[in-house]
């Protein structure tokens, strides 16, 4: 169960108070949107020592007790991935504090910068005040994925990545399969979609460090555009391809189907920044076999979600809900794989 937010403000108070040797005040605390995985809540921290005194505008994100996938990040191990992505320019709030003592506040927690902004993604795609924002954030993504693709991984030897040279492909499968193991029953269309993944799995030309959740809803939007990239939990090492794929998933859309990236273009704008910044021109094929297996992996991650509500770990409607999500992300699935056979 997660703690009262009174009770939230006089924990973080004591265990900030140890971290920074001086008194703090933890205020303000309200609810944000937050996803199905942690719960985001906003905070004033006002501290009296230390190099970080002052008044801190900040985000609380604390796990709700589940993983979407096994290999999902610490949120120490974030908090060190997000500082390394700002470091290489990346747009990101500023990583502040971090914790797996679940003395503090009874699950993992990360606290960054708040960064003003929306974040829900049907929001993104149809507020009219966003309209200018919808036109630049392709452009803006592509860049920010470029910036992505170029930060040295070397640093973050704790990141998932293929354990043979040129399978990125088949080390995520590796773990789809073992999540799909675990979340058990029958699910034919999944199955027949992960043998024909297994079946056409592509080598990788490179691997970079991936995002992993690159898409529209971890995105900090404002009216000129992208503020900040979040949500960095599901970082690794992996083929560029699958960061560039993703964003174009179904789910992603918010109910505007008939653009493929986000709701928001065909994509061609974003594929073209991330070209000129990166100078790695994407693969056409490549991008079909990432977009067939985000799509497989997503159906298979919202059976995983409302595992967690039937299995009682986490009782909660909305985990519930995804479960009938999944069939959209299977039809897609097949669709893709059957319009593959003429892509050239």
């Amino acid at each position: 169960m997660t703690l009262p937010l009174e009770a939230i403000a006089g924990r973080l108070e004591a265990y900030l108070a140890g971290e920074t040797g001086g008194p703090v005040a933890v205020r303000g605390l309200r609810a944000l949107a937050g996803g199905a995985s942690r719960a985001a809540i906003a905070v004033d921290i006002t501290m009296e020592k230390g190099p970080q005194a002052g008044l801190h505008a900040a985000v609380l994100r604390l796990d709700l007790g589940g993983k979407i996938y096994e290999t999902s990040l610490s949120r120490e191990e974030e908090l060190r991935v997000i500082a390394h992505a700002a470091a290489g320019g990346v747009p990101v709030p500023v990583p502040l504090w971090s914790s797996s003592d679940a003395s503090v506040l009874g699950r993992d927690f990360l606290i960054l910068s708040r960064v003003e902004g929306e974040t829900i993604g049907r929001r993104i795609v149809q507020l009219p005040e966003l309209a200018e924002a919808r036109k630049a954030l392709p452009g803006q993504m592509g860049i920010a994925l470029a910036r992505i693709h170029a930060l040295d991984p070397a640093p973050l030897a704790f990141l998932p990545r293929p354990s043979r040279a040129g399978e990125a492909a088949r080390a995520v499968l590796d773990r789809a399969r073992a999540e799909l193991d675990r979340v058990g029953a029958a699910h034919p269309g999944l199955e027949a979609g992960l043998l024909w993944l297994l079946a056409n799995a592509p080598q990788s030309a490179e691997t970079v460090l991936v995002h992993g959740d690159f898409r529209i809803g971890n995105m900090i939007v404002g009216p000129e555009g992208l503020r900040a990239v979040i949500d960095w939990e599901f970082a690794a090492v992996g083929d560029p391809h699958e960061d560039l794929a993703w964003p174009f998933v179904r789910d992603w859309r918010f109910g505007a189907d008939s653009l493929r990236f986000g709701g928001l273009s065909d994509g061609q704008d974003f594929l073209a920044a991330y070209e000129k910044e990166s100078g790695r021109r994407p693969d056409p094929r490549s991008l079909r076999y990432w977009e067939v297996l985000g799509n497989f992996r997503w159906a298979l991650g919202c059976l995983t979600q409302a595992h967690r509500h039937l299995s009682g770990v986490e009782p909660s409607v909305e985990l519930a809900s995804l479960g009938r999500r999944s069939a959209e992300m299977e039809l897609e699935m097949l669709d893709l794989i059957e319009e593959s056979a003429v892509v050239p």
